[in-house]
């Protein structure tokens, strides 16, 4: 067989198709494609965890040995990151009796700094320690008042209402496993997501094809997309555990002050507690804990129960914002994007939580374009959510059926498809979402005393 050698011309073609056809797959790549399966995940050396875990299993106290600073405190909602992270194993959600009092502060006359915290349930001493009252004393409603009529208001006085500058709400302690997975996720991933999702909305509304839940709200914070934290508040694990030690703890870091007394005046910060070393094990120890997993039933029925139910989970909407796999990340359950989780109020429903800013009256700052409204949350990732009881937010749903019904406001259209499902289908979803379950190879409680107070 005779071979027939290109021409000059031929072989330039050829080039060029080449190179068109190259450009074609990095632009499709650059605008659609979320990312290559990540085969390797996160990983550390064996000293480093073990250091790590010793560090988040350990009873802080204050002016613990174990510190650089002053330990624990001096406000704090536990004595160590066990405490919190528990069910399933070490480093897995935790219950009610873990909820910790968010609050957020508006604007006030004299004040225009809008503050967010938590209300602390102990401190190292009593002087120090906070409660919601006391909050509403350093930042204590503002008192309306009648204003006479002007040119425009017709011989009417206008009402100025008292304005309350406090929001609070109730939070709950999330299950840890997989987080190191999630860090992996580029935000790239996050933001393709949205907009293919809007792209793809906007064609089925060319064709009045309604879809019946918006397009979530991608945070972006200081280092990137916002994928840590019940209002994806960090973009990174480290800015993260820095966060939870501070608050949580009272433990300051390299990176992160601890938490000082809302009631305290201002002081110059403390050494930090954990030094550098101290924190990367920490970091290690918790990127390190292993990924859920989807169980798959040994009896034949239940088998087929579930299957029908990961259908299903696809077919009414759930898995429009609980995205099963995003950049590389299989299993994961979430699009990390934020969405309105509340019906409005009716009309003339009066204020609410739809409507928390200040009267317009009072010419103060409204709340910052970049920080989330109160019925505002991040898509929480799901693998593993059978595990971790009570759900949402809160802890507000006592099962996973709870959980699905109380999904309103963007995701109402998805909940009415659920209710709509037969019994036996609804009990079929249901089923899914409970094989999602905590990592087989989680950790055990090592020290008897954290077990004990963390199942009180």
């Amino acid at each position: 067989m005779r071979l027939t050698r290109l021409t000059t011309h031929d072989q330039r073609r050829l080039v060029g198709f080449g190179l068109v056809g190259a450009a074609a797959v990095a632009v499709y790549a650059h605008f659609f494609f979320t990312g290559l399966p990540i085969l390797w995940g996160p990983r550390a050396s064996a000293a480093e965890t073990a250091e790590g875990r010793e560090l988040f299993e350990h009873e802080w106290e204050p002016n613990d040995p174990l510190a650089q600073g002053d330990g624990l405190g001096p406000v704090f909602n536990a004595r160590s990151c066990a405490a919190c992270h528990f069910q399933g194993g070490l480093g897995g959600g935790g219950g009610l009796e873990h909820n910790v009092t968010a609050f957020e502060v508006f604007p006030r006359p004299g004040d225009p700094t809008f503050r967010s915290g938590v209300v602390h349930n102990f401190s190292a001493y009593p002087g120090d320690r906070e409660t919601l009252k006391g909050l509403r004393r350093v930042y204590p409603t503002v008192k309306g008042r009648v204003v006479p009529p002007g040119p425009a208001d017709c011989g009417v006085p206008r009402t100025i209402p008292d304005f309350d500058p406090v929001r609070t709400e109730e939070i709950q302690a999330t299950a840890l496993f997989g987080v190191g997975w999630i860090d992996l996720i580029p935000d790239r991933a996050v933001v393709l997501n949205a907009r293919n999702r809007g792209l793809r909305q906007a064609r089925r509304e060319l064709q009045l094809e309604f879809d019946s839940v918006p397009v979530g709200r991608v945070r972006h914070v200081a280092g990137g997309v916002g994928k840590f934290g019940w209002k994806g508040q960090f973009a990174t694990l480290s800015e993260f555990v820095a966060a939870a030690c501070a608050n949580e703890l009272g433990l300051g870091t390299p990176t992160a002050e601890q938490a000082r007394p809302f009631t305290a005046p201002a002081s110059g910060a403390p050494a930090p507690d954990l030094d550098r070393k101290q924190f990367r094990a920490l970091v290690a120890f918790v990127k390190t804990l292993p990924r859920p997993i989807e169980v798959e039933p040994l009896d034949a029925a239940a088998r087929d129960s579930v299957a029908r139910g990961k259908r299903l989970f696809g077919a009414v909407g759930c898995a429009v914002c609980h995205v099963p796999d995003l950049g590389g990340v299989k299993g994961v359950y979430s699009d990390f994007m934020l969405y309105t989780l509340e019906d409005p109020p009716p009309p003339g429903g009066g204020s609410g939580r739809y409507d928390p800013d200040p009267p317009a009256e009072l010419r103060l700052p409204p709340r910052p374009d970049d920080e989330p409204r109160p019925a505002e949350w991040k898509t929480p990732p799901l693998w593993g959510v059978a595990d971790s009881a009570p759900y949402l937010h809160d802890g507000s749903a006592a099962t996973l059926r709870d959980a699905v019904l109380k999904h309103l406001g963007d995701a109402k259209g998805v909940t009415e498809k659920f209710k709509a499902l037969s019994t036996g289908d609804q009990a079929a979803l249901v089923a899914f979402l409970g094989s999602l379950k905590a990592p087989p190879d989680a950790l055990p409680m090592s020290n008897p005393a954290v077990t004990r107070l963390a199942k009180k």
